[in-house]
């Protein structure tokens, strides 16, 4: 598991920035840990070490800018995402379950997919493959990144106030964010090789 807490002091607000940024639309960034490092860096914020007041604006202005990153390298490369090989740091699998989102969920899935690690990261990349309209994405966009950059982060800030010590516990609350938030993902691919296995028979 990574030490966010040691990251966190590392890299500063402007790692956590970059981190944020990254994983919001970069393919490289699927592996980081955003909804981890938002709950931490609000915590560290309620005792001191970090400024709440500014940090809720930086991490929404990284996840906002991030997913536009990844809209606009979508509409750069667009059909050649899809005949991309599979490397470190790109899977079709990740396009695929992505996908099965949109199928679902429509433009809403901009807003959904930043809590769902993965599918968060190539959302807005697909958003610009499929053309969707700037002006509806970036509007999504901005409501997903305040629900979830200052949402997660505003949590962590709070519980770090009302509950003394629960500093003891981070390793816990971060397996279950982990856990709660691959759920989605879990349920979604596995109703979709359902169908597809129904259609076949």
């Amino acid at each position: 598991m990574f030490d966010i807490i040691s990251i966190i002091q590392t890299v500063g607000y402007f790692g956590v920035f970059a981190i944020i940024f990254a994983e919001s639309g970069l393919f490289f960034g699927f592996f980081l840990p955003g909804d981890s490092l938002l709950f931490t860096a609000g915590l560290l914020a309620s005792q001191g070490l970090l400024k709440i007041y500014f940090l809720m604006p930086l991490l929404f202005t990284a996840a906002v800018l991030g997913d536009s990153a990844g809209y606009w390298l979508g509409r750069k490369l667009g059909p050649m995402i899809f005949k991309k090989e599979d490397s470190f740091f790109f899977h079709k699998k990740h396009i695929e379950r992505t996908r099965i989102f949109y199928a679902k969920y429509g433009a809403k899935t901009i807003i959904i997919s930043r809590f769902v690690p993965i599918i968060r990261t190539f959302a807005p990349i697909l958003a610009g493959v499929g053309n969707m309209e700037y002006k509806t994405f970036i509007t999504y966009n901005i409501f997903g990144g305040a629900f979830w950059a200052i949402g997660i982060s505003g949590l962590g800030f709070f519980l770090g106030n009302a509950i003394p010590g629960i500093e003891k516990y981070l390793h816990f609350i971060i397996a279950l964010i982990i856990i709660v938030s691959f759920l989605p993902i879990l349920k979604e691919f596995a109703a979709a090789r359902k169908n597809h296995s129904a259609k076949i028979i």
